[in-house]
C-alpha cells in the first residue's frame, strides 16, 4: 500500500505564484527559492531540465520579449501538484506586436515545497501559429474544413 504524497502547502503555492507573476530578467537569480535544482520546464516550444538550463532559456526569452506580464487568474491544488490558469502578455522586441496567450500549468512539488516541474498547456496552433502570415492561412483553412 502506497502513502499518498503530501499536498502542496499554501505557503509553497503562494511563494511560487508570487515568483512566477514577478518573473523577469532581473529575478532569475531568485529561482532557487522556489525551484529544486533538477527543475524541468515544458511548454509547446521548450523542454528544459536543470535550474541552470532553465535560467538560460528564460534569459533568452526575456532578451526577445518586452513588457512581459504574467497574470495568474486561478489556482487549485491536488496532492503535490499546483494547477494554474494564467495569461502571458508580451511584445516581441522585433516587430513590437502585442501578444496575449492563455493557458494552464501543472506545477509539481517535492516534499520540501520546491517546484520540480512546470508543464504549460496552451494552444500554440490557435494562439501563435494561426497569427503568422502563411501558416495562419493554412491553419484557418484546415479548421474550416474540420
Amino acid at each position: 500500500m502506497s502513502c499518498p504524497q503530501s499536498a502542496v502547502s499554501a505557503q509553497a503555492a503562494d511563494a511560487y505564484v508570487t515568483f512566477w507573476q514577478a518573473l523577469s530578467a532581473d529575478t532569475l537569480d531568485g529561482m532557487e527559492a522556489v525551484m529544486a535544482p533538477g527543475f524541468r520546464f515544458v511548454d509547446p516550444f521548450n523542454d528544459v531540465q536543470g535550474l541552470e538550463a532553465v535560467r538560460r532559456q528564460f534569459a533568452h526569452t526575456y532578451r526577445r520579449l518586452r513588457g512581459v506580464q504574467i497574470t495568474v487568474h486561478d489556482r487549485a491544488v491536488s496532492g503535490p501538484t499546483l494547477y494554474l490558469r494564467w495569461t502571458f502578455a508580451f511584445q516581441l522586441r522585433a516587430g513590437g506586436r502585442n501578444w496575449s496567450l492563455e493557458g494552464m500549468s501543472e506545477v509539481r512539488f517535492d516534499p520540501d515545497g520546491k517546484a520540480v516541474a512546470h508543464i504549460d498547456h496552451w494552444d500554440a496552433a490557435g494562439q501563435v501559429y494561426a497569427h503568422l502570415p502563411v501558416l495562419g492561412t493554412l491553419i484557418r483553412l484546415v479548421r474550416r474544413r474540420m
